[in-house]
């Protein structure tokens, strides 16, 4: 699913981050969806999943895990690699649906553009 959300970016970037907020055009699938935030600011511009949708706007360098981790500066500084290089973060978060109890998650994260986008899966 990253490599068709950094397709999707890469051929028109508003439409791709609505689709994400959305969860259409196959970018929400269960309890995968897609995040991007921007690169300059870390300001998160697409949430995907339904229950977070509280951090948009926010910056992503600020957020933390249940655990106090500070993962939203991880997934920054994986936008600040070189395109196409995919970084793991792991991290408590909450899975799309009803119960927003944080539980393990593993994000593939990479940049695309001006854009830090990820992937995760929950264990």
């Amino acid at each position: 699913m990253l490599l068709k959300a950094e397709a999707a970016v890469k051929a028109d970037k508003t439409k791709a981050l609505d689709m994400f907020n959305k969860g259409e055009g196959g970018f929400l699938d269960r309890d995968l969806y897609v995040f991007c935030a921007n690169i300059s600011d870390g300001k998160v511009v697409a949430q995907g999943n339904p229950n977070a949708k509280q951090v948009l706007g926010q910056d992503q360098r600020s957020l933390k895990d249940a655990t106090g981790k500070n993962f939203g500066l991880e997934l920054y500084a994986a936008g600040k690699k070189p395109e196409g290089q995919i970084t793991e973060v792991s991290y408590m978060f909450a899975r799309p649906g009803a119960d927003a109890k944080p539980v393990p998650k593993v994000s593939l994260v990479t940049r695309v553009g001006d854009l830090t986008c990820g992937v995760g899966y929950y264990k």
